[in-house]
């Protein structure tokens, strides 16, 4: 067996690992770095079959781009394939907009339609000699780990989650030969999920108590969601706008790739939805404005920073990661993010809370641990060294890209 990473190996994001074996080639997510300008991996050889761990851009943002070119058979869960659908064509308008000339259009996504094959955790799927069995990642609803079993047993995770949250249950180690990992947290952990979410609604009063309001920027997938069940906890005047809205209902046609249907279903029924301008407005007059997106960098919450940028009483309330040259990172950075083409001084109150759907460093090696393979792949991390070194009497391969490996 043999694999070959066409991104994603050295660095978090635009993620595609090809597996060769036998006669089979199959290739493992396909995505971009939805960056300014945006970035793509190596382009990937004819295959028969991709199989994409989950919706985010840079596991599934250039699948539609297989698809065009070499009618690819898609195979992902049921929340995976309508939410990518929705990211590749929010991509395709986005490029539009910021003058990108997208690597596909339309009519690719429309084959992507046409291609895709949805499965269930728990599925086994024959591919040549090679049996896949898809497995529960945590991370975000839907999201998938591949068992790969041929003359040895391969699992790659895409993006994991050990920890159960409100949203989703954790990753649970899968016995194999090989394991094939993200790292995108070597080296660091995350604070206590519960700690996390206290010190998020203790801020959200004491932003309130002092007459400002709380904007909330969010990723429509996965992270709006569990914003919405940690603020159900409170009482809130919560208004959501932007692309999870979409979402939300997507996953509610789902109940089973979530942990509860009933609670998300319950904190949507406290929140009020943003559905025009009138609707923008009042959601000023509220306490907390969930919204996209979750860098800052387009969408809604542009109209709402600009509302509160000047007024020292509300607060910007950062829920994810904020990648280099995001408005986001920019805000930490400098104080400061790109309205228009204009920097501009944000004058009220920031803070970042760590709502991570990724493993931390001790949870990895714990995972790694309850695998308990022969050699692990360290992929999709800046900082893999850190935790190749916690691995001792395993064998460690970091990977670089284009290069390929025989396990």
């Amino acid at each position: 067996m043999e694999i070959q990473f066409l991104g994603g190996a050295t660095e978090v994001g635009r993620l595609g690992m090809l597996l060769h074996e036998g006669a089979e080639t199959i290739l493992f997510d396909y995505g971009m770095l939805p960056k300014d300008p945006p970035q793509y991996p190596m382009k990937a050889p004819p295959v028969d079959k991709v199989f994409v761990s989950h919706a985010h851009l840079d596991h599934s943002g250039m699948v539609p781009w297989l698809c065009g070119r070499h009618d690819t058979q898609v195979i992902l869960t049921p929340p995976t394939s309508e939410v990518s659908d929705l990211l590749q064509m929010d991509s395709l308008k986005i490029a539009g907009i910021e003058g990108f000339e997208s690597p596909f259009d339309e009519s690719d996504v429309d084959a992507t339609r046409r291609n895709s094959r949805t499965v269930d955790f728990g599925d086994r799927l024959d591919v040549g000699s090679l049996e896949v069995t898809l497995h529960p990642a945590g991370h975000i609803p839907g999201a998938t780990m591949f068992e790969v079993n041929g003359n040895q047993t391969t699992l790659f995770t895409g993006d994991l989650h050990t920890l159960t949250t409100d949203l989703v249950r954790g990753a649970r180690p899968v016995p194999c030969d090989t394991l094939v990992i993200e790292s995108t947290y070597a080296g660091r952990n995350h604070p206590d999920r519960l700690k996390t979410e206290y010190q998020f609604l203790e801020k959200i009063r004491q932003v309130n108590n002092r007459g400002g309001l709380a904007i909330v920027p969010a990723f429509a997938v996965g992270r709006t969601q569990e914003v919405l069940l940690t603020l159900a906890k409170a009482k809130f005047d919560v208004w959501l706008d932007g692309m999870g809205k979409t979402v939300n209902s997507i996953y509610m046609n789902y109940p089973e790739y979530i942990r509860s249907g009933k609670k998300l279903n319950h904190a949507m029924g406290k929140v009020k939805v943003v559905r025009s301008g009138r609707g923008s407005r009042e959601a000023l007059k509220g306490e907390v404005i969930v919204t996209t997106s979750g860098m800052l960098d387009g969408g809604p919450v542009i109209r709402y920073l600009e509302a509160v940028r000047d007024d020292p009483k509300s607060a910007i309330l950062l829920t994810g990661y904020q990648v280099e040259g995001s408005n986001g990172r920019r805000l930490i950075e400098e104080g400061v993010i790109d309205i228009d083409g204009v920097d501009v001084k944000i004058r009220c109150e920031w803070q970042k809370f760590d709502f991570s759907a990724h493993a931390g460093h001790d949870e990895l090696v714990r995972f790694i641990e309850g695998c308990d393979p022969q050699r692990v792949v360290l992929m999709h991390g800046d900082h893999r060294e850190l935790l190749a070194d916690a691995l001792d009497g395993r064998e460690v391969v970091l990977p670089v890209e284009g290069q390929w490996y025989t396990l």
